[in-house]
């Protein structure tokens, strides 16, 4: 499996004008061949024709063989996304307003994008803690970086491939990839069933319920910061706006980060496996209120679902994805399914049998066995062959 490892780049102050004339460099250049490929080839652009067109013009502006290199590339695979994202309905039909603005004009890269290196133009030295790195001031060697013994040890056992220069909120990141071979998965002696929602974010068959009321409070607070600054309508008002954007992603990350590892611990020290609802495309298929849209949409549900399943895969414990349809609604006892079971949003009582609990544990449960059920039918045996008789 591919993992990145991110760790920070600690330059001096002409190092880190050195990285930083390299990145404008770089992504002028990829934008003066986005033009380019856009006028020879429209959203067409393939790598060895625009490598004619191209190459020697950008070694006379001063990048590097291998930067140039990665300058085509990066505007080829830029359009390769594009034309993806056309083809699959990404930006709407052909009458779109925004399928007709991608279609009209080259695409564009920030002056401060991130630029790939790959081990011709970057080199790590990982005992001094120092890598070697080409820059348009000439090849930038002793520059430190800070990370921890465990990723240090990553980047030495398993680094392959490229890695990105990265500069965010002011701080030069270097995030390497790293292929680290899969660990054999066990046979489970049991599942867990995750039930995720807006007001608790993960809920076990197990009980074990990870929200917190210290996070909601967190979120509503977040909530009216953001509106008091878009009344403003100022132009400080917007990039506090940004700068407050970012931080509440990082913090959800973070949060999503402590909530999967949480889950997958307690699989790997029971032996058990993890199943969630499958809940792609849940957002078109479900209406709520107005109050609640913004709830609906102010947390990535899909990010916690993907760290659960990369860190149930990192330490071998088996991951499924099973239906959710009317997991909230079924009884586990009896199998009675109807809305009427779910009498609020915490509380569920069967109407057949009389079974009650929380709502979100007894979704929880329903995933946990339509999870052992799918895993005896995709491990069944396989019939013996048909005998014939004369």
């Amino acid at each position: 499996m591919k993992i990145v490892v991110q760790v920070k780049l600690v330059p001096t102050p002409e190092q880190a004008a050195a990285l930083e004339a390299t990145l404008d460099a770089v992504n002028v250049a990829a934008n003066r061949v986005s033009g380019a490929a856009f006028a020879e080839f429209g959203l067409k652009a393939r790598e060895i024709p625009l490598r004619r067109l191209v190459c020697s013009d950008l070694k006379a502006a001063g990048l590097g063989a291998q930067a140039a290199q990665h300058v085509i590339k990066r505007v080829v695979n830029a359009y390769a996304t594009l034309r993806g994202n056309i083809r699959n309905g990404r930006l709407g039909g052909p009458d779109s307003k925004r399928r007709r603005k991608a279609e009209s004009k080259p695409i564009t890269f920030r002056t401060d994008a991130a630029h790939t290196f790959d081990d011709r133009n970057l080199s790590w030295q990982l005992d001094a803690g120092t890598v070697s790195i080409w820059t348009v001031a000439g090849r930038m060697k002793g520059l430190r970086f800070a990370c921890s013994p465990v990723q240090a040890k990553t980047l030495n056992d398993h680094r392959h491939g490229e890695s990105d220069l990265v500069r965010r909120d002011g701080k030069w990141l270097l995030i390497a990839t790293c292929d680290i071979p899969d660990p054999e998965v066990f046979e489970p002696v049991d599942w867990i069933g995750v039930d995720r929602g807006i007001v608790n974010l993960a809920t076990t068959s197990d009980g074990d319920n990870h929200q917190g009321r210290r996070l909601e409070r967190y979120r509503r607070w977040q909530a009216r910061k953001r509106a008091e600054l878009q009344a403003k309508k100022t132009r400080s008002a917007v990039r506090l706006l940004e700068k407050r954007a970012r931080r509440e992603s990082r913090h959800a990350t973070h949060m999503n980060h402590k909530v999967s590892k949480q889950v997958v611990a307690v699989a790997a020290r029971t032996g058990r496996g993890i199943a969630l609802e499958d809940l792609s495309g849940i957002r078109d298929r479900v209406t709520v209120s107005r109050d609640q849209r913004a709830r609906l949409s102010s947390w990535p549900f899909h990010q916690l679902g993907e760290f659960i399943a990369y860190k149930a895969r990192f330490a071998g414990v088996p991951f499924l994805e099973v239906d959710a349809a009317y997991t909230s609604q079924r009884c586990p006892r009896c199998g009675h399914t109807d809305r009427g079971n779910r009498r609020s949003r915490d509380h569920f009582m069967c109407r057949r049998c009389g079974l009650a609990g929380p709502a979100d544990v007894v979704a929880g449960v329903n995933v946990r066995d339509r999870a052992r059920s799918a895993w005896a039918f995709v491990n069944m045996p396989d019939p013996a062959p048909a005998q014939h008789y004369r």
